[in-house]
C-alpha cells in the first residue's frame, strides 16, 4: 500500500500542539529591534516544529498560526494580529516561517528515524535563520524603502539571539527524541496484511 499524503488524527493533534507552542512563545513579548522588526521567541517554536514534526507537519503548524493571525486573533508576539501584519516590515519574516519550518524538517529528518544532533543543528541554522532571513530582509527593505545592504547590516542584530535559539532547539529536540522517539515525524499509515486464502480440502464422493 502506498503512503497517503493525508494527515492522520495523531498528526493533526501534534500540528495543533506546535501551533499552540509558537503562539505561547509570543506571550513573552517582543524586544524592539532595528527598523521596525522586533526580536521574538516565536522562531524558536518554528525550529522546534520543523525538527519534531518534519516538513509537512511543521509547515502546517505555522500556517495555522498565520491563518489565526490573518483573521485578527492576537497570536503574534506583542498580541498582534490582523491582515496589517502581512503588509508591514515583518511580512517577509512571517512567510519565511513557513518555508523555514519546512526546510528544518527536511534537513533534520534526512537521516530517517535516526535523528542526529549535528543534523538538527544544521537544519535550525539553514531553515531557522538563513531561509527566514532570505524572505524577511528583502521584504523589509522594500516596505521601508531602504537599501538592501543597509537592511542586511541592521538585521545582523538578530543573529546572536537566533544562534541561542538554535542551541536551545537542538538540545530540546535531542532530549525529547531520546525520551519519546515515536512522537517525531509524520505518522506512518497502517498497512493491513491480508491472510492468504486457504483452500477447503477437497472431498471425495463415495
Amino acid at each position: 500500500m502506498s503512503q497517503t499524503s493525508r494527515f492522520e488524527g495523531r498528526d493533526i493533534a501534534r500540528i495543533a500542539v506546535f501551533a499552540a507552542i509558537i503562539i505561547a512563545l509570543g506571550l513573552m513579548g517582543p524586544i524592539p529591534g532595528p527598523i521596525g522588526v522586533p526580536i521574538t521567541a516565536q522562531t524558536l517554536g518554528v525550529m522546534l516544529a520543523g525538527a519534531v514534526l518534519g516538513w509537512r507537519g511543521a509547515a502546517a503548524s505555522v500556517l495555522v498560526v498565520l491563518v489565526l493571525a490573518a483573521i485578527g486573533l492576537p497570536v503574534l508576539s506583542g498580541g498582534k494580529g490582523g491582515l496589517g501584519v502581512f503588509v508591514g516590515p515583518t511580512a517577509g519574516y512571517l512567510v519565511g516561517w513557513v518555508a523555514g519550518a519546512a526546510v528544518v524538517g527536511l534537513i533534520a529528518h534526512a537521516g530517517g528515524r535516526r535523528l542526529e544532533w549535528w543534523r538538527v543543528a544544521l537544519a535550525n541554522v539553514v531553515g531557522g535563520i538563513l531561509v527566514i532571513y532570505a524572505f524577511g530582509i528583502p521584504v523589509q527593505a522594500i516596505v521601508l524603502a531602504l537599501p538592501l545592504g543597509e537592511t542586511v547590516v541592521a538585521s545582523a542584530v538578530f543573529l546572536p539571539g537566533d544562534l541561542v535559539k538554535v542551541v536551545l532547539a537542538t538540545v530540546l529536540t535531542v532530549a525529547v527524541h531520546r525520551a519519546y522517539p515515536v512522537g517525531f515525524g509524520a505518522a506512518r499509515p497502517r498497512v493491513r496484511t491480508q491472510e492468504p486464502a486457504t483452500e477447503e480440502p477437497a472431498t471425495v464422493d463415495e
